[in-house]
């Protein structure tokens, strides 16, 4: 294909879309692994759950809470740069975790560095595809984060091999190696200037896609708004609990007796059903209208909590994890594109990252304490139903923010 033909003026904007896919299933591969390392740290430190839950609760708040700052810098200094030093902290964080001598270094080690990482390649990497496309948004967004779902399907199972071959520290530093070939390497093609890069090929800044319109709402005007904080606080609800299975469901099937391989592929089952719903929800938001289609997936998260409370069997578990990775992988893939929606492209990866720290606050506060409510209460009955009636909380207040008002997504 010729770079001038018309066709190439699009065709960047699909490389941005699988860099960010690579880097989003690279940076969250290695957060879900956590599953797998969760009985090792147990045995190898001798701390409860809560204890334990913490390193992966203060890395999460960490990355949703960076997203704010970190799309600040890629909307000013462009996200290639902002996106390179999250790959480095990415690989020094584990390349530190595999000596840590203690759980309070894990926490130093692991928590910062992968927060620090993962949270200068997320928001910068999803806010970098808004631009490249205006009708199909939300199914090139689906696309990109169904980087989160691949990785969530296919790291853990990797990570839990490597620990049977070379320990929880060796299969670190394996995962240090993978992360700084395939993050490292996905970060250099990130480019969130469509115009830019047409003007670097040589052609017009003209034809498709089609420009962004200069109006769009500043980051402070977007922060003033009632709507910002309606999409807040419904974003901060059902992200509660919603991590409480990336932690929790291994462990929980453990004590119900099943092995612990089988613990870590009900990880791995959310990752499938995620990554099927950023392929596949996108789309279909685009079609049905995005607000009413992130609701349906807050509400379908509170049903998933409730079929985990009645769940015993591996079966039942299996299809839990399946549906329950299915509505989180469609709320990622849509929330970006209604932030795109409604505040326009002015500073959309500011205010997707703004917005993110309502996840990074409800990430830390769900899985450490669903850790204690087991710690006091041998069980985890009370976490799993307070996180459905927090989701559906979050879909009843999308839901009225949809209805409000007509939107064009």
């Amino acid at each position: 294909m010729r770079r001038d033909h018309p066709r190439s003026r699009h065709y960047y904007g699909w490389t941005v879309v699988a860099a960010a896919f690579t880097l989003m299933f690279t940076g969250f591969g290695v957060v879900y692994t956590f599953a797998g390392f969760f009985k090792a740290f147990q045995a190898e430190f001798g701390a409860p759950r809560a204890d334990v839950s913490l390193v992966f609760s203060l890395s999460a708040f960490l990355y949703f809470v960076l997203g704010a700052p970190a799309g600040m810098l890629a909307d000013r200094f462009g996200p290639r740069r902002i996106s390179l030093v999250g790959a480095a902290a990415l690989t020094l964080g584990l390349v530190g975790a595999s000596f840590a001598p203690s759980l309070a270094v894990l926490y130093v080690t692991y928590s910062i560095g992968i927060g620090v990482g993962v949270g200068l390649t997320y928001v910068p990497s999803v806010g970098a595809v808004q631009p490249w496309f205006k009708q199909r948004r939300a199914f090139a967004t689906g696309i990109a984060v169904a980087g989160i779902g691949a990785g969530n399907l296919l790291v853990p199972p990797m990570a839990a091999w490597w620990i049977e071959i070379f320990g929880w520290r060796g299969a670190y530093l394996m995962l240090a190696g993978f992360s700084l070939v395939l993050a490292g390497a996905a970060a250099c093609f990130i480019d969130n200037d469509p115009e830019r890069n047409e003007r670097r090929l040589g052609e017009p800044a003209t034809g498709w896609p089609p420009p962004e319109p200069p109006p769009g709402l500043t980051l402070a005007e977007a922060l003033r708004s009632r709507i910002f904080w309606i999409l807040y606080g419904s974003l901060f609800l059902p992200t509660i609990g919603v991590f409480v299975p990336m932690v929790h469901l291994a462990p929980y099937a453990t004590d119900l007796g099943h092995p612990e391989s089988a613990g870590v592929l009900l990880v791995s089952l959310i990752g499938l059903g995620s990554l099927v719903g950023r392929f596949c929800i996108g789309g279909l938001a685009d079609r049905m209208g995005r607000m009413q289609s992130l609701a349906l997936m807050y509400a379908g998260l509170g049903a998933s909590f409730l079929v985990w409370w009645q769940s015993q069997s591996l079966w039942a578990l299996s299809a839990m994890a399946v549906a329950m990775g299915l509505f989180y992988g469609g709320f990622v893939a849509t929330a970006p594109a209604v932030v795109m929606d409604i505040f326009g492209g002015r500073a959309v990866s500011a205010i997707i990252g703004w917005l993110y720290t309502a996840a990074g606050v409800g990430t830390l506060i769900g899985p450490t304490l669903a850790g204690y409510a087991f710690d006091r209460m041998g069980s985890y009955e009370a976490p799993i139903l307070g996180a459905a009636l927090l989701s559906f909380a979050g879909a009843a207040a999308v839901y009225f923010l949809a209805k409000s008002r007509r939107w064009a997504g």
